[in-house]
């Protein structure tokens, strides 16, 4: 099983208290999961380097690739999705950290550093993403690369054709289950506010409502450049295609330059 640290100084903004105990459901540990690992793997300019990810939550990606990439550091600022992670059966070779991605600091430069399914939109100003950024880069290893998957703001705009509020119901496989999303966004704000619904087959349901902040690739490319990487990538997601406006997430890739270039 995975092995946790801790750090008490940790802003946590409560999403595993409301999300830990049905997160799994809403992104199961499935065929996905292991695609977005063997990208991640294919990505990783050297795995001997250290892989660190920043916002681990309950190990959906780190575990995967782990199998691929060998051992992974994971950090996250909730300590429920953090215990479910320290449980999960093949977790062997990912470490969770008690730590805020803003301002987590170890010894150690990685090859791989990197943040998926939003992680950069849960920090809600500028300020603060820059952050992340800036601490991604100092982890890394000259020759590193950082990837970043995270909410695309034209696609939720164009999503809410204007309007401040929309509706949107998505069916899983399972027979009976969905997410309902109820979605705020007003013309001309930066935060993004969802309340969502979880519909199990035996007619349960658990709710939970999120806020994030929505940016765009150049947005994100000026936090790289700021923190001394160079752009490299962007990408409408996993399969590494042509980044597009019309997807809900974005993929971006830097590479931290070797001394000297």
């Amino acid at each position: 099983m995975a092995g946790t640290t801790t750090d008490d100084t940790v802003r946590d903004i409560g999403y595993g208290t409301q999300f830990s105990s049905w997160y799994d459901r809403v992104f199961p540990k499935d065929a996905t999961a292991e695609a977005i690992a063997t990208a991640l793997a294919s990505l990783h300019p050297d795995p001997g380097s250290g892989t660190l990810e920043l916002g681990v939550g309950t190990g959906r990606i780190a575990v995967p690739l782990s199998r691929r990439s060998g051992p992974v550091r994971g950090v996250d600022s909730s300590p429920e999705m953090l215990a479910l992670l320290a449980a999960e059966p093949g977790s062997e070779l990912v470490t969770g950290v008690l730590g805020d991605v803003r301002t987590y600091a170890d010894e150690r430069r990685y090859g791989l550093v990197y943040g998926v399914c939003g992680i950069l939109s849960m920090l809600l100003t500028p300020e603060d993403q820059q952050a992340m950024v800036h601490r991604a880069a100092a982890l890394l290893a000259p020759g590193g690369r950082l990837v970043i998957e995270t909410g695309n703001r034209p696609a939720v705009e164009a999503m809410h054709e204007g309007r401040s509020r929309t509706t949107l119901f998505t069916p899983y496989p399972e027979p009976g289950t969905g997410l309902q999303t109820h979605s705020t966004l007003p013309p001309g704000s930066e935060l993004w506010q969802c309340s969502h619904v979880w519909y199990e087959s035996d007619g349960t349901t658990r709710v939970g409502s999120e806020l994030s902040r929505l940016t765009t690739p150049d947005e994100a490319d000026a936090y790289a450049r700021a923190a001394g990487l160079v752009p490299e990538g962007r990408y409408a997601g996993w399969d590494l295609s042509p980044y597009s406006e019309r997807y809900p997430l974005f993929l971006t890739t830097y590479v931290l330059p070797e001394k000297g270039q």
